[in-house]
């Protein structure tokens, strides 16, 4: 007897419309995640409802409405892009679905339509190639969270970060190849901020700053955001033969006065231009779908920032969204832990 295996895509979210509504809607969502503000509950409460979310989203708004598109946000576009091209590489075995950990469609939505088909095997893969509690960690409690309330639970497996994948570094180095490297300047590496507080909690023997983060990848901090965000960056620099004097890697998007993963991607982008850099080159490995992050954010803030202090060009890498070699790396997560893995499936990968 085949059984069908259900997939499903998990991305952060975005507003429903750039309306301040929607935007409130979605930053009240969103920043009150414990796993993203990780303060003590009525700090949180007060802190983003009272001051955050009420003078954020009228700005916010307007930075959304800058980007949207005819066919919406960038983020849930590619996102549904990338799960109707997995669903076409997978075939019949499988059924693919999409959900964003914030707004719509949701998680809790799309996993009861997932119930009500009855899979014998449940894949869960968020789209964060980085492990982070306040994006992976987060996603996936919110799918255990609503699968612990079935009747019936499947076999499941989670993907919790593949950071070092070949097919999804290769992804990037396509992406790269577009603009080789000897013509800019400089390279950053811009990664989505984390408080320091956070990456400390992956230890239980000291903190970040004692596991050498910045220089490997060991045992002990494999799954810390900041040591496989540094290797990110080397797998990528040393396919595209960029010397490790020519790149930085920055932490941007951070937010309130505590101590920030460092140094800053802003920061940075400044002191190139003052520097003397007239082209920079940036990559943003953590996102997998263009956002507010990447295309306000780095594409038009930094931009401005650069030209401010001197510099001419700042260019974009745009993230995998829908390119053929990202499809092919959720493939290949998602045949890796396929229970059902049929010998036509097995030739068809090859």
């Amino acid at each position: 007897m085949k059984h069908k295996t259900g997939v499903l895509l998990v991305n952060l979210g975005t507003p429903d419309s750039p309306s301040v509504k929607n935007v409130r809607s979605y930053l009240s969502q969103f920043l009150n995640d414990p796993r993203v503000i990780d303060i003590p509950w009525l700090m949180r409460k007060l802190l983003v409802n009272l001051i955050i979310v009420p003078f954020r989203a009228p700005k916010s708004a307007k930075i959304y409405q800058e980007l949207w598109t005819d066919k919406g946000s960038p983020l849930l576009h590619y996102t549904r892009l990338a799960s109707e091209h997995l669903q076409q590489e997978l075939g019949d075995d499988f059924h693919v679905e999409y959900a964003m950990r914030y707004k719509n469609p949701s998680i809790e939505s799309v996993l009861e339509r997932m119930r009500k088909m009855n899979f014998a095997h449940l894949i869960i893969v968020p789209l964060f190639p980085q492990y982070a509690s306040s994006t992976t960690g987060s996603a996936l409690q919110n799918v255990m969270e609503v699968i612990r309330k079935w009747w019936v639970i499947p076999e499941i497996s989670f993907v919790s970060q593949y950071y070092d994948h070949p097919q999804f570094v290769q992804a990037l180095l396509e992406r790269g190849k577009q603009y080789p490297h000897k013509e800019y300047d400089h390279v950053m590496f811009s990664f989505h901020g984390l408080p320091v507080r956070q990456v400390d909690k992956v230890y239980d023997d000291g903190l970040c700053e004692d596991h050498n983060c910045e220089a490997e990848v060991t045992d002990d901090n494999k799954f810390c955001y900041k040591a496989v965000c540094y290797e990110t960056a080397r797998q990528i620099a040393r396919g595209l033969e960029i010397p490790e004097e020519k790149y930085t890697v920055a932490f941007q998007s951070r937010l309130g006065n505590d101590p920030w993963l460092e140094p800053f991607a802003d920061k940075v982008v400044k002191e190139q231009a003052e520097k003397g850099c007239k082209k920079l080159l940036v990559f943003s490995p953590a996102f997998t779908a263009d956002c507010l992050e990447t295309i306000i954010e780095i594409g038009e803030e930094y931009q401005e920032i650069f030209q401010e202090h001197g510099g001419e060009h700042l260019q974009l890498v745009e993230s995998l969204n829908d390119h053929p070699l990202w499809i092919q790396t959720l493939k290949e997560l998602v045949l890796q832990r396929a229970v059902f893995h049929t010998p036509a499936m097995a030739e068809n990968q090859n």
